[in-house]
């Protein structure tokens, strides 16, 4: 298995390991639902390095660009970053990723065991394009700081105000703007990005042999806090309880935006690959992302079916207990007849079938945990 420059720290701290995707990656290091709970009350730090990082750079980046990704790149200035997908020809998704437009070009965050293929995909189609496309996830760290206190914890590091950068803003960080000594081949990128659906910023390292350094650092400005590190079953939860996507979940049978959920990241006003087959989808009928909380106890899986008055009308893509409502809670894929809000459907838990009803995304609203 692949382990992250932190693994050492990691093992150090006690955590448990799990196999994700090839990587060895922290489980947990005290228990899920207390580091859920941290990041949602205090603030916890994620080593993500599992996570790609792909460059696109080059005079014809975003003509490259515009037709590979939903969104239209030429919305997107230098500074700032986008959520985004990235769908093959018959309008299903390959990855669910974020970008960065930095002076230098377009940094890519593919999902975990995805970098490949997506370096493979925009390869194949940059022909008559003059364009770079560059791997280099094995090159960067990525750690996460999320939770009420990320901005106390991570501000008393910079001497720059965190507070400018609004919600997807991204930058670079000048040696001088740190108070702890790198190389000065080290790029240090922040953005005010994150998976819990907290305030919170995401950090690209460049140097892998630093990495300890900046780690240990952060927790050690982030004690008056409360900080703890925070291991991805906790990340799975967190993600869960503010119905983000998990793209080797929800996306895994090849689901279009239009049944994920995602339209509104869709910009019809430029052409992209898929496109065309949106368009014919937006006028029929089919399998719609839905939010599920359990009435009865049970906790529904991946996988799980989802049915009314004993007829299979869809099936669970992600679920778990909400720490934060201590109930079961599912993203579903359902048949569009049965999705309206407050709609009561029963999920199959080991033979069992659980109520449930549709609600409102998020399962958990800002300040309600």
């Amino acid at each position: 298995m692949v382990q992250t420059p932190l693994y050492p720290v990691h093992k150090r701290m006690g955590a448990s390991f799990i196999d994700f995707f090839g990587y060895e990656m922290p489980l947990k290091y005290s228990s899920i639902w207390e580091e859920h709970l941290t990041v949602r009350k205090k603030v916890g730090l994620f080593d993500v390095s599992h996570m790609g990082n792909l460059w696109v750079r080059g005079r014809d980046a975003l003509s490259f660009l515009d037709s590979l990704v939903v969104e239209d790149p030429s919305r997107i200035g230098v500074g700032k970053g986008q959520y985004t997908v990235i769908l093959r020809e018959d309008g299903t998704i390959i990855d669910d990723e974020v970008f960065f437009h930095l002076p230098d070009g377009y940094l890519f965050v593919p999902n975990v065991g995805m970098h490949d293929t997506i370096t493979t995909w925009f390869r194949s189609h940059a022909q008559g394009f003059d364009v770079s496309i560059e791997d280099v996830s094995i090159n960067y760290v990525i750690l996460a700081v999320q939770g009420p206190f990320a901005q106390e914890s991570l501000q008393k590091l910079l001497s720059f105000d965190l507070s400018s950068l609004g919600l997807f803003d991204c930058r670079e960080v000048n040696p001088d703007e740190i108070h702890i000594t790198f190389d000065e081949n080290t790029r240090v990128i922040i953005s005010r990005t994150g998976y819990t659906g907290e305030k919170g910023f995401e950090i690209q390292l460049t140097s892998t042999t630093e990495a300890e350094t900046f780690f240990q650092s952060i927790l050690q400005m982030g004690e008056t806090f409360g900080i703890q590190p925070i291991g991805l079953g906790a990340r799975d939860t967190l993600r869960l309880e503010k119905c983000f996507a998990l793209s080797s979940n929800e996306f895994k049978d090849g689901r279009t935006p239009l049944e994920g959920g995602l339209g509104w990241l869709i910009n019809w006003d430029h052409d992209f690959i898929g496109k065309d087959v949106l368009l014919s989808q937006k006028d029929k009928q089919y399998d719609k992302m839905t939010y599920l909380k359990c009435d009865d106890k049970g906790i529904p899986r991946q996988g799980s079916p989802v049915q009314y008055k004993g007829q299979r009308v869809g099936s669970v893509s992600s679920g778990t207990l909400s720490p934060c409502l201590n109930t079961g809670i599912a993203m579903a894929y359902v048949n569009q007849e049965y999705c309206s809000i407050g709609q009561s459907l029963e999920i199959l838990i080991r033979g069992k079938p659980i109520k449930a009803s549709v609600v409102k995304m998020p399962f958990v609203k800002k300040g309600e945990c």
